[in-house]
């Protein structure tokens, strides 16, 4: 199976999945599975805090990779894209969460499942960004542009 099919079993399989962790997360600890501040505690030297983070995300990965495996997944890079372009790419968005103190999981999936405010406009704001980004990539940078 491709990465780029659409399966809705999948997909709602994921997102039942993302859902639990957060709630278990939210019960167990009282904590946000915001992934960007999870990685922040997990590797800043003075945090006194620094290992459920760090075994939420080794957890993460490795449940991803056992997936990966176990249903048969392949993953090959598309073409055309630079290294440069997607370490840059990389980089910005870490410098946009940090400006945004969040990340999609900790602002769109647990931010807007408490009704946060904040949460709504950090949002709106990265979900607008990414599709002007994607409208100047495809239309004014990309092939015939």
């Amino acid at each position: 199976m491709e990465l780029t099919t659409f399966t809705p079993l999948l997909a709602a399989a994921g997102g039942l999945l993302v859902a639990a962790s957060a709630t278990l997360l939210m019960l167990g600890l009282g904590r946000i599975a915001g992934i960007s501040g999870m990685l922040a505690s997990a590797t800043r030297r003075k945090s006194a805090d620094r290992a459920w983070p760090a075994v939420f995300l080794v957890s993460m990965v490795a449940a991803a990779g056992i997936t990966f495996y176990l249903a048969g997944f392949s993953f090959t890079p598309r073409q055309g894209f630079s290294t440069v372009a997607l370490v840059l790419g990389g980089l910005l968005v870490g410098y946009g969460t940090a400006m945004g103190s969040g990340c999609t999981s900790g602002h769109g999936v647990c931010g807007l499942a408490r009704l946060s405010p904040r949460s709504l406009v950090a949002t709106a704001v990265f979900m607008t960004t990414a599709i002007v980004v994607v409208w100047v990539v495809r239309h004014l940078l990309g092939p015939g542009a």
